[in-house]
């Protein structure tokens, strides 16, 4: 049985609670209290020492990055190819899933943890004077290299979804929690519409109210 050690709010965890779900894998998901820092705790350090969610347990395996993990479970048990074995698109798969790891992960993520959640995220402690001004002007650029290139194509590593989209979706259809508008970006808007229309799709508070943890 997959174990996934997650939080509900958290789009590095929804990433992998999406394909999960667009696998259809049976898993067993331990939920680890960021709000309570319980990400920090000895028990967790144990099995995380970074004291990041997600983590993934499948038997002896034990992987500690929402990206490896997609790689993992898309390379182990998609029947189809979310993660196509031709060097090309792996090529292309991987610069998109760096491009969540920098772009999104320091533009959206971080506006997001800012003004939703009042912290900068990103390990660094709370309190830590980070730029929301910086998170602004990187996340407004990650849209428009988006949607530049979803202008030419409807998924981001060609004509099917894979997991270059589960990587880029959570953060990027949340980035109105940090007052970053999508309305500029009408074919990333379109992406987004898509994505959500695929079969086992699940959604994360926030997609559809922005502003819900301001109410």
């Amino acid at each position: 049985m997959l174990t996934l050690y997650s939080y509900p709010e958290s789009g590095n965890s929804y990433k992998v609670r999406l394909l999960l779900s667009f696998l259809k894998l049976p898993h067993e998901i331990v939920d680890v209290d960021l709000m309570a820092d319980e990400q920090h705790g000895a028990a967790y350090l144990a099995i995380n020492p970074r004291g990041e969610v997600p983590a993934l347990r499948d038997g002896d395996l034990l992987l500690r990055d929402s990206a490896a993990i997609l790689v993992y479970l898309a390379s182990t048990y998609a029947p189809d190819p979310w993660y196509p074995h031709e060097p090309h698109a792996m090529a292309t798969i991987t610069e998109w899933l760096a491009f969540a790891a920098s772009w999104v992960q320091y533009g959206v993520f971080t506006a997001r943890a800012l003004v939703a959640f009042g912290i900068p995220a990103n390990g660094l402690p709370p309190g830590f004077p980070a730029s929301l001004e910086e998170a602004r002007i990187r996340g407004a650029r990650s849209l428009e290299i988006l949607d530049e290139h979803l202008l030419q194509q409807p998924w981001l590593a060609g004509g099917r979804p894979s997991i270059a989209d589960v990587a880029n979706f959570p953060y990027v259809a949340l980035a109105p929690m940090g007052d970053i508008s999508l309305e500029p970006y009408p074919a990333v808007l379109a992406w987004i519409a898509r994505f959500r229309e695929l079969p086992g799709f699940v959604p994360i508070q926030g997609l559809d109210d922005p502003r819900y943890r301001r109410a």
